[in-house]
């Protein structure tokens, strides 16, 4: 199966998530704990062109802490949600690692990609939170 297609068959959820929902809760958590910064969750419900319930994005200050926020997120939904990523990507490029769950799209950014591709900007008519401690 090629990529297109896997991309055209793959379907969200019938459960509508929320951020009280165990997957978006571990999720937050894995980044918190690995002091994630800046952390911003976007409801894309409503916008009918979104391929997915939510984003949540938030910043790393360096690669290290890049890759132990993408893999404390992986370890936390699995043990909480026994639930593997439908696809992670960035890992080589190390400057933004995308982790996604299918309703829920994980994005861990470095300061510059993340000021240079202004996600939340791009996204400006999906309500946000913030989920800073």
């Amino acid at each position: 199966m090629n990529k297109l297609n896997v991309l055209e068959n793959r379907k969200k959820s019938p459960t509508k998530l929320t951020r009280s929902s165990k997957l978006f809760k571990s999720i937050i958590h894995g980044i918190q704990e690995k002091k994630g910064e800046q952390i911003v969750s976007l409801d894309l419900k409503n916008i009918p062109e979104a391929v997915a319930d939510f984003f949540i994005i938030c910043q790393a200050s360096n690669n290290n802490q890049l890759r132990a926020i993408a893999d404390s997120v992986e370890f936390e939904v699995k043990k909480n949600c026994d639930e593997a990523p439908y696809k992670h990507e960035g890992r080589q490029a190390e400057q933004w690692i995308l982790v996604d769950y299918v309703n829920i799209v994980v994005h861990i950014m470095l300061p510059e990609p993340r000021k240079f591709y202004q996600l939340e900007e791009l996204w400006s008519d999906a309500p946000s939170m913030e989920h800073n401690d």
